[in-house]
């Protein structure tokens, strides 16, 4: 009771100070020249779109130099990301809707058969490319890259040159440009967007579970499975690799190693850690084999590598970051360090 009455007299002391003292506003308008650096979006009417222009020849010299180590000489995919075309017919192109997607025959789906709005792809690449150096495309170039990606679609010829003058024009040559639907939940009330809708939660579709699967003596019997997967699609294959290394363990070594090889491949998995190293190829980061290479013999490196793991870093293996894992305990970033420089290549 007395540290209520405490807090009430604190409290109506300070409203008696604040009424008597007004305090100052915080902060200040934003300026026009500070919002219009801000309010860079474009939306699919293409308000916002700037002026600007750029060839398929030029898209593809900043294609080869700045894209293709992520998304693939022709925009295949390069094992890291699904591939941006690819999966569309002429006759997509003249209905204005991917088959593929309507029948759901295509299990995988490239960024152009989804494509509804040209200003998106655009809009997305001048704000989030390149990977490493996010909005550090000039406009002409950013007109250049999807002048390209429309190429490599065979949608504009090799002599195509993308404006702000053509680019609703161009919409029309979306091979899914009528995939938009408003028949779900946002669009509900008369074309207009609900807001006010409740979750259900009732009568929802059981989560997805795993009964059975091979034990982890067996898992690498057929070599690593990632290896054998195609190499554009968004299924990879499990990474069985890390298997190998115990298979002629004694027994006692084998359920030891069996289980930090378990714990260690659900990490990696559960983490994305394989979606930028391999083991013994580069990818967008070093192989584990080059990392155990480079600090083998080197026991002090164990805690430093572990903090690098959690913390993130640039600069060791070239100028492409890895993002901070802070989601990993200490324990585990050092399970992964110590497994990591145990690598072995094949």
């Amino acid at each position: 009771m007395q540290k209520l009455l405490f807090t009430l007299c604190l409290f109506g002391l300070l409203s008696t100070v604040c009424a008597q003292a007004p305090l100052k506003p915080i902060g200040r308008l934003a300026t026009p020249a500070e919002i219009k650096a801000w309010d860079i979006d474009v939306r699919a009417d293409l308000k916002g779109l700037p002026t600007g222009q750029g060839s398929v020849a030029k898209g593809q010299e900043i294609w080869d130099k700045q894209c293709a180590s992520c998304h693939g000489v022709f925009g295949e995919s390069n094992e890291v990301f699904p591939p941006l075309v690819g999966g569309t017919t002429a006759e997509d192109v003249r209905k204005g809707r991917v088959a593929g997607l309507v029948s759901g025959a295509e299990a995988s789906r490239t960024t152009l058969m989804k494509l509804s709005q040209l200003s998106a792809l655009w809009d997305y690449i001048h704000r989030a490319m390149p990977w490493n150096a996010p909005k550090s495309l000039s406009n002409d170039e950013v007109y250049a890259v999807v002048a390209y990606i429309l190429h490599l679609g065979d949608l504009v010829p090799a002599d195509f040159v993308l404006s702000d003058k053509n680019m609703a024009a161009t919409q029309t040559l979306l091979p899914n440009r009528n995939g938009m639907s408003q028949e779900h939940g946002l669009w509900r009330l008369n074309g207009t967007p609900d807001i006010r809708a409740k979750a259900c939660m009732q009568n929802c579709a059981p989560a997805g579970r795993v009964s059975s699967e091979l034990p982890a003596y067996a898992r690498d019997a057929h070599g690593n499975l990632a290896d054998q997967m195609r190499l554009i699609g968004p299924v990879r294959g499990a990474q069985t690799i890390a298997m190998r290394d115990v298979l002629s363990a004694s027994k006692e070594e084998l359920r030891a190693n069996t289980a930090i090889a378990e714990d260690t491949s659900k990490l990696l998995t559960k983490h994305g850690c394989t979606a930028c190293h391999a083991r013994d190829t580069k990818l967008i980061g070093p192989s584990f084999f080059d990392i155990s290479k480079k600090y083998e013999n080197r026991p002090e490196k164990v805690a430093e590598l572990s903090k690098k793991i959690r913390e993130g870093g640039q600069g060791v293996w070239g100028n492409i970051p890895m993002p901070a894992q802070t989601q990993l305990s200490e324990s585990e970033a050092l399970l992964l360090v110590n497994w990591i420089l145990k690598a072995k290549k094949e």
